[in-house]
């Protein structure tokens, strides 16, 4: 028996997930000391003292080292270790399920940057995170007395995750445009659409760390240019676009329109809602008031809940949701599927969801009433202050506006009849997020002054430029 302590930096404990700047803030002594850790905390949890804990990476330049480092770290913990290799984070996902996995591990530096890397943890098939990772790291700080050594095995995946995608599409007469951005996507939505009717043209499917041809964050408007055009080119029928490890879906309609991440959720839950009405969906807090209208149309119920894919996904555990969705494009279908955020498996939805109400994501927009909201903006925030500034923008708010106006389970989101704006903190980077939304030009605007002036208040500057 041996020993084993390891302090992480502060800052790569994060809220959904442990993530940092590879050379940095995280380096494969950090990976190695995850692993043995979370070997340890899952074999107590899951009370086997050879807990099955399943791996993969991304396609960042560091994260076969990371992969590498984890996997001993797990070992040395005690665990019989599935390494899948590199693939989507929903591939890791799906084979925790059908591999009857203890937990999971997926390396994954997700949309951030080239330099950036992380860990997205799974135990009993749900989602490790916030108090869990802030204990996992409090428990290495202490120290750990390892036991056993355990064992690594190659297990292959992949073709068993692209034969239930291609279980559920449907049949294709026209033409789609897929961007997978040099992410790890990029070998799936291959296999993928080989096996579609249709057809199809790929961009970017060499996986690739460096990201040499755009940014891997499939709902930002200048990475989506490169989908938009071709989609044009190829007078396809939509364009979708993927992150750089296949959990969010970005997409373009036939008239270049940039589908946002709420409205799609709606457009899924169009189809659900003829087959199972007075559904709850879930939409994450940054979602329109426009989105739950059209949900509540079609005869479900919508719910506002925290935003990011744990939050999501715990909650619709508790309330036993179907689907749910984020503005970035973070979609959860549980209706004949996982309830993970698969966006290879969301893509098929959408398709799927054409053909059975016979109403194009086009048409769809189309028919959208006015909508007068701003995009998603990201006002820089030091990680060291911006939970502090929070505290006291609530604190003003709630000075400001009334109770029943005021929303507080994610950052702050005030709403009236006129419409509603909302502030929180950004749990992967230093910034704040904001965004409005008005009934008319003249209230959003309204809405925007209220929010500049109450980050002022913080000496927090924000010039909005519409889009």
């Amino acid at each position: 028996m041996t020993d084993f302590s390891h302090k992480f930096h502060p800052t790569i404990l994060r809220a959904y997930d442990i993530r940092g700047i590879i050379g940095q803030t995280l380096s494969e002594d950090d990976a190695y000391a995850i692993g043995v850790g979370f070997a340890h905390i899952t074999a107590k949890r899951q009370d086997t003292a050879t807990p099955k804990i399943a791996v993969g990476y991304d396609g960042r330049i560091s994260s076969p080292g990371l992969s590498k480092a984890l996997i001993n770290g797990l070992k040395a913990g005690g665990a019989r270790v599935l390494s899948i290799g590199m693939g989507p984070t929903p591939m890791l996902y799906f084979a925790d399920r059908e591999l009857s996995c203890d937990g999971a591990i997926q390396i994954t530096g997700s949309h951030n940057p080239k330099d950036y890397n992380g860990f997205k943890m799974v135990i009993g098939h749900s989602s490790f995170y916030g108090d869990d990772i802030t204990a996992l790291g409090a428990m290495m700080a202490q120290g750990i007395t390892l036991h056993s050594q355990g064992i690594s095995e190659d297990v292959a995946i992949f073709d068993d995750y692209i034969a239930r995608l291609v279980k559920d599409a449907p049949t294709l007469g026209d033409c789609f445009v897929w961007d997978t951005g040099n992410g790890a996507a990029g070998p799936a939505v291959r296999a993928l659409i080989t096996q579609l009717s249709g057809t199809h043209e790929l961009l970017f499917e060499e996986v690739d760390g460096t990201f040499p041809n755009h940014h891997p964050d499939p709902v930002d408007p200048h990475t989506l240019g490169f989908l938009r055009d071709a989609r044009q080119a190829a007078a396809a029928l939509c364009g979708l676009g993927f992150d750089g490890d296949g959990d969010r879906l970005g997409m373009i309609d036939a008239k270049g329109r940039q589908v946002p991440g709420d409205i799609l959720t709606a457009y899924l839950a169009s189809e659900l809602l003829l087959r199972k009405k007075g559904e709850v969906i879930l939409f994450d807090v940054k979602s329109s008031a426009v989105a739950m209208r059209l949900v509540e149309q079609a005869g479900g119920k919508p719910e506002i809940w925290k935003t990011g894919h744990s939050h999501m996904k715990s909650r619709m555990a508790e309330i036993n949701c179907q689907l749910a969705g984020e503005m970035s494009g973070h979609i959860f279908i549980k209706d004949g599927y996982y309830g993970f955020d698969d966006a290879l498996y969301v893509a098929i939805r959408v398709l799927k969801t054409m053909v059975e109400t016979g109403v194009t994501i086009t048409q769809y927009m189309d028919d959208l009433p006015p909508s007068f909201t701003s995009p998603e903006c990201r006002v820089p925030c030091d990680d060291e202050v911006k939970f502090a500034k929070m505290d006291a923008l609530a604190a003003k708010a709630k000075q400001d506006n009334a109770d029943k106006d005021i929303l507080l389970i994610d950052g702050i989101r005030v709403q009236d009849d006129d419409g509603w704006w909302l502030i929180r903190a950004s749990n992967t980077e230093s910034s704040l997020i904001v965004r409005a939304e008005g009934r008319d030009e003249a209230t959003l605007a309204e809405k925007i002054t209220q929010l500049t002036q109450l980050l002022a208040s913080q000496d927090i500057i924000w010039d909005y430029q519409p889009a």
